[in-house]
C-alpha cells in the first residue's frame, strides 16, 4: 500500500505514515490504492520545483500522479522545509495524498476549501 524511500538523514517513522495512508485512502474511497512517499534534500525538491513546476524555489510537498492500475502515483517530501515552514509533516503528507486523489487547490476558493476541510477531517481521526 505505502512505499517509502528516504533519501536524507532524517529519521521516519514508517509506521505512522502507513496509518495515515490507510485512513485517507480509506476516507476517499481508494483502499486498493497504492502509492509511494519519498523524502528529499532541499537541493533536490527545488529541483523538482523548477522542472515540474517551474518554480525556482524549494517546496514542502510535491505530488506526482502516476495513475496506473491500482497505484496512485507519489508524494515526494522535504522534511527541511516542513521543519523551516514549522508544518507538521504527516499533515504535509496528508495534503500530498489528497492531491494524488484528484483535489487541486490552485483551481478555485471552492477546491481549496473542500481539500482544507478534508485534510482536516483526516487530521483529526489521527489525534
Amino acid at each position: 500500500m505505502l512505499e517509502i524511500n528516504n533519501f536524507t538523514n532524517s529519521k521516519i517513522d514508517g509506521k505512522s505514515f502507513s496509518q495515515v495512508a490507510k485512513k485517507v485512502l480509506k476516507g476517499e474511497n481508494r483502499v486498493r490504492d497504492s502509492l509511494s512517499l519519498a523524502f528529499v534534500s532541499k537541493v533536490e525538491i527545488k529541483k523538482l520545483n523548477k522542472k515540474f513546476r517551474k518554480k525556482n524555489k524549494p517546496t514542502d510537498v510535491l505530488s506526482f500522479e502516476l495513475r496506473d492500475r491500482n497505484y496512485l502515483g507519489e508524494v515526494v517530501i522535504c522534511p527541511e522545509v516542513v521543519e523551516e515552514e514549522g508544518e507538521d509533516v504527516l499533515r504535509v503528507f496528508v495534503h500530498g495524498i489528497l492531491h494524488l486523489c484528484g483535489y487541486d487547490h490552485e483551481n478555485s476558493a471552492k477546491e481549496f476549501e473542500k481539500m482544507e476541510k478534508n485534510q482536516e477531517k483526516y487530521l483529526d481521526k489521527l489525534k
